[in-house]
């Protein structure tokens, strides 16, 4: 952008409002009423800094430089709607870095929008207790024929019905063009424009909230995208310090880390307050470089659930890590950094290598049932032991966490779009396997996420795709993804430029009413309930657990109990028959999900309706089976 300064009006004079108020204010433009609008902006880069509001009239204000280099002050006969950006000592023009809305997308101009008009319908919603979290994760962009905020509003009430009680969607801050995972956004505070913007995202909220459906928020704090990422001309929001995989890191610990951290930190607390999120995933916090005493992410969990608190609802903070460092969920007197949760990647890889065989990349570190053994007993799998993959030893122990603080799959964005080809699961398994591995995850003590389209076995492929103007950015892009894929040998990578790989993308919904697409989507709809529904699964610890494997037969057995109540699910991964000798509790327990019934296509249960055990049981399992029983109450 390049200012035209012969039709420019130059305003000599701008109201102050408390300019050397270094905390208090919103960073952004936040409109006050009555066509009043207030501008605050960090830029210890430059000297002077105006604001050149576009229309209706169009004007050039100084804005006063205050403590800490805020340039901020109220600027009259500003509405919403109105176009503006920032003059960076009257050489440049940028966007403003804290923008709301990117209406014309990261090259264009920021626009002011009144996030306060909105009539909220949700004042009785207080948010889903934590253990009665199961996530269903999507991709706005895919998850509809439209692609919009709007357009998910008519399958809400199907999600609910299925046993969702959480929508977590991917990122939604503004990135280049219209196509996009969303990770390479470079304005965290504007709701992506070909979504539905600012607007549309709250009326998804409140219509969510309507159906008791809770929303978590993907967002990212490790790093912004290239292209339209002009934050480095305003302020040292980057250093080179440290180097992540997308180039130098977020400055969270050097000069001017203070208001970096602010700004990130009044990011979540925004999501939150104007948005009325029920909480947030934290991307790839392993990539977060801080060393200072008081870590971001434990300064970031407090003032979240501080809010919260002054809010009166129920807000959670997840995080994703590759560290297996359960610092991040130890509560903050013990030293941890009292996050709510995070996503647990070891569980999925045990699962998915046990499943389909795979040995190639971080699989190279799994593929045996003492691996799933030990993810359901500890979360975690490596907890200090040696990593082939890594050649090195990796993880902590998981002391002093439950499992309501951690989130488990079978797939998730990463797991199937960082294939090569996006496959599925159900590119990948059989339809036994499929009904294996939705038990594991939905019936184990974890909370569980669902990957948009997996309830029904959708077979389209969810491919990595971005629609970049800079040709050669995108061409990096490109030789970037294949080299991904050398430690995978996966050599055919499609082409995230070519729209053809967004549209694959998106899901076929009406194979939920088709052949066995409809039977596993009941199939999942009966996980959730039973997950509800048997007191024995519920308010799950480590010490009402126990669980055994038996490496011959390839079962894993855990058994569970929860004041009397007891029950016990039973793995089979053999693909033929085995005979299982299991101690159980004395008494009758009832079969509540057998998958070799033919109503889940099965071949057929030899387990019968109603056990007696005297301690020990005798199961003929058939192949690759899931069986939960339920001791009977006596009398």
């Amino acid at each position: 952008m390049r200012l035209n300064r012969g039709i420019v009006e130059r305003e000599g004079t701008v109201n102050r409002m408390e300019p050397n108020a270094s905390s208090s204010q919103p960073l952004g433009a936040t409109y006050l009423g009555g066509g009043r609008c207030y501008f605050r902006v960090w830029a210890p880069r430059v000297k002077s800094l105006a604001v050149h509001i576009l229309g209706p009239r169009e004007r050039l204000v100084p804005l006063p430089k205050g403590r800490r280099d805020y340039f901020c002050g109220t600027v009259e006969e500003v509405e919403p709607g109105s176009l503006y950006c920032y003059l960076l000592d009257g050489e440049i023009e940028r966007p403003d870095p804290a923008s709301r809305h990117q209406p014309e997308g990261v090259h264009g101009p920021s626009q002011v929008v009144d996030l306060k008009s909105f009539a909220w319908s949700d004042q009785c919603w207080f948010g889903p207790a934590r253990e009665n979290l199961v996530f269903y994760e999507l991709h706005i962009g895919t998850f509809t024929r439209e692609g919009t905020f709007e357009a998910i509003i008519p399958h809400l009430e199907e999600l609910k019905e299925l046993g969702i009680t959480a929508i977590q969607l991917m990122p939604v801050a503004q990135f280049p063009g219209s196509r996009n995972w969303g990770y390479d956004g470079v304005y965290p505070f504007a709701v992506q424009n070909s979504y539905g913007g600012p607007n549309g995202l709250q009326r998804l909220v409140d219509a969510c909230h309507q159906k008791g459906l809770a929303v978590f928020l993907d967002v990212v704090y490790n790093h912004l995208g290239p292209e339209g990422n002009y934050l480095g001309d305003y302020a040292p929001y980057f250093t080179e310090r440290y180097r992540t995989p997308w180039g130098p890191a977020v400055n969270f610990d050097g000069p001017g880390s203070d208001e970096v951290r602010r700004y990130f930190i009044e990011n979540a607390l925004y999501w939150v307050r104007d948005f009325h999120l029920d909480g947030l995933r934290l991307d790839a916090v392993h990539a977060i470089m801080d060393m200072s005493a008081i870590h971001f992410l434990e300064e970031l969990a407090e003032e979240v659930h501080r809010e919260a608190e002054r809010l009166g609802r129920r807000v959670y903070v997840v995080a994703e890590s590759d560290l297996n460092d359960a610092r991040l969920i130890r509560p903050r007197a013990v030293g941890g950094y009292g996050l709510d949760a995070q996503w647990c990647d070891d569980f999925h890889h045990a699962l998915h290598a046990l499943l389909t065989g795979e040995r190639l990349g971080y699989y190279r570190d799994f593929g045996e049932l003492f691996h799933l053994t030990k993810a359901f007993r500890k979360g975690y799998v490596y907890t200090g032991q040696y990593s082939e993959y890594r050649q090195r030893r990796h993880g902590g122990p998981t002391d002093l966490c439950q499992p309501y603080r951690f989130v488990v799959f079978t797939q998730n964005h990463d797991q199937v779009g960082n294939r090569a080809g996006g496959e599925r699961l159900s590119s990948l398994a059989s339809f036994e396997d499929l009904k294996l591995a939705a038990a594991a995850a939905i019936l184990s003590p974890y909370i569980p996420l669902l990957f948009m389209g997996e309830e029904y076995g959708e077979t389209a492929p969810f491919l990595y795709f971005t629609s970049h103007t800079d040709p050669n950015l995108a061409e990096a892009v490109q030789k970037g993804r294949q080299e991904e894929f050398s430690a995978f040998a996966w050599q055919e990578v499609p082409d995230p430029q070519d729209e053809q790989t967004f549209l694959r993308s998106r899901l076929n919904r009406d194979l939920r009413r088709q052949g066995h697409h409809r039977v596993l989507y009941g199939f999942y709809r009966e996980l959730l309930w039973l997950r509800r529904q048997v007191p024995a699964l519920q308010d799950p610890k480590w010490e009402n657990m126990e669980v055994n494997s038996y490496p011959e037969e390839l079962v894993l057995v855990v058994q569970r109990w929860n004041n009397g109540a007891r029950a016990c699910l039973i793995l089979s991964f053999k693909d033929i028959p085995v005979f299982l000798n299991l101690p159980l509790e004395p008494g009758r327990w009832q079969k509540l999900l057998d998958t070799a019934e033919e109503r889940w296509l099965g071949n057929g249960s030899t387990v019968p309706p109603v056990l007696s055990s005297l301690g020990r049981i005798e199961l003929a399992l058939p192949p690759k089976t899931c069986i939960l029983l339920e001791h009977l109450e006596e009398g």
